[in-house]
């Protein structure tokens, strides 16, 4: 796993609500994603698909990775 990955799950985790469902989503389409590129398209496509509150902590999880 990307330490770019660990380090933003660790600067979301103060900010979200469901902080094990997220690790859990958000490593998953890590291992299927084959790179970076795809796995931020299939992040997009989760956050697109989910359902408020979780939304939101997707893309607060979303500004940590890419100001990474």
């Amino acid at each position: 796993m990307s330490d770019k990955l660990n380090e933003a799950l660790f600067e979301t985790r103060p900010y979200v609500e469901y902080y094990e469902k997220l690790e859990n989503l958000v490593k998953r389409l890590w291992t299927e994603a084959a790179t970076e590129e795809n796995f931020l398209r299939l992040l997009n496509e989760e956050i697109e698909r989910a359902e408020e509150p979780f939304r939101t902590d997707l893309r607060i999880f979303l500004q940590k990775f890419e100001a990474l």
